[in-house]
C-alpha cells in the first residue's frame, strides 16, 4: 500500500539547488519527476503558502494572509483531515510552531516539534531528522509524513538568499532529508518541495525569486522526467491524496501531478 513522505525546505529557491552543489540534487534530476518552475501563492509568506499547500486553495480562499493563524471563515479540509477521514495516519516533524495549525486537532497520530528559536534552527532540524529516523527504524510507518526544515529560510533572512550561508543551510537540510529517507520503507513516495523563495533578506512579493519553487516526486512507479505542464503549490495536496487512493476534497482547487 502506498505512503507519502513530504519533505519541505522553507525558503528554498530552485536555482539555489544547483548552486549549492549537493550530490543529492543531481540524483533527484535523474530519478524523479520534477519541475523547477512550480508557482507558490501570494502572499509568498510561510504560513499562507503552507496553508495553500495543505488545503489546495489560494490564500484569498483560506484567508491566512500573514504568519498569524486565524480561523477560516469558510473552512476547507486540509490533507490531514481528508486522510484521517479515510482511515489514514499522519505524522508531523516541524521546528516552526505556527505550522501546528496546518492540521486540526485529532488528525495526527504523531508529532515531533523542537522550537527553532530555542535550540537554533540547525540543531532543531537535526533533532527532527533523528526522531524521524528512529520512527522508521522502530517499524512505525504513518501513511503521510510531513518533514519540515526551517534553517534555509532562517539563513536567508539573516545573511541573504543566495549567500554562502544560505547554500550551506540547503546542504545541511538535504543531508538531513537523505538520512531519513535512507531508512524509509520502499512503499513510500518521496516528495521534496519548498513553500516560497526569497531575495536579498526577505520574501513575500510577487517577484519570480519569491514565487518560483522546485518540486520533485520520486518512487519506483514514477517515470523520471520533467513535468511540462504549469504547476502550483495547490497541486500537491491532490497529488498526495491520489497516491494514497483517497478522493480529493470537493473544495480543493488544485490538480494531481501524476
Amino acid at each position: 500500500m502506498s505512503k507519502v513522505f513530504l519533505a519541505l525546505l522553507d525558503g528554498m529557491r530552485p536555482d539555489a539547488l544547483a548552486a549549492c552543489n549537493h550530490p543529492f540534487y543531481q540524483e533527484l534530476l535523474s530519478t524523479s519527476r520534477y519541475t523547477m518552475n512550480m508557482r507558490t501563492v501570494m502572499p509568498s509568506v510561510t504560513l499562507p503558502c503552507h496553508m495553500s499547500l495543505f488545503h489546495s486553495v489560494s490564500a484569498d480562499r483560506h484567508g491566512i494572509l500573514t504568519n498569524t493563524y486565524v480561523p477560516q471563515v469558510r473552512p476547507v479540509n486540509g490533507i490531514c483531515e481528508v486522510l484521517s477521514g479515510a482511515g489514514k495516519t499522519c505524522a508531523f516533524f516541524y521546528s516552526w510552531e505556527p505550522l501546528r495549525d496546518l492540521a486540526r486537532p485529532l488528525n495526527l497520530t504523531r508529532a515531533s516539534y523542537y522550537c527553532g528559536r530555542s535550540y537554533g534552527y540547525d540543531a532543531a532540524d537535526v533533532k527532527l531528522a533523528d526522531d524521524a529516523e528512529r520512527m522508521f527504524q522502530s517499524g512505525e510507518a504513518p501513511d503521510f509524513v510531513f518533514f519540515y526544515q526551517c534553517q534555509v529560510d532562517e539563513m536567508g533572512h539573516k545573511y541573504k538568499w543566495m549567500s554562502e550561508e544560505y547554500f550551506q543551510a540547503i546542504r545541511n537540510s538535504l543531508d538531513n532529508v537523505q538520512r531519513v529517507i535512507s531508512r524509509m520503507p520502499s512503499d513510500y513516495h518521496f516528495i521534496l518541495t519548498a513553500d516560497h523563495g526569497g531575495h536579498d533578506r526577505c520574501h513575500g512579493t510577487d517577484g519570480e525569486c519569491d514565487m518560483v519553487i522546485p518540486a520533485f516526486l520520486r518512487h519506483s512507479s514514477i517515470e523520471p522526467g520533467i513535468i511540462s505542464q504549469e504547476t502550483n503549490i495547490i497541486d500537491i495536496a491532490p497529488t498526495i491524496a491520489g497516491i494514497l487512493g483517497v478522493p480529493s476534497d470537493p473544495d480543493w482547487e488544485g490538480k494531481g501531478l501524476l
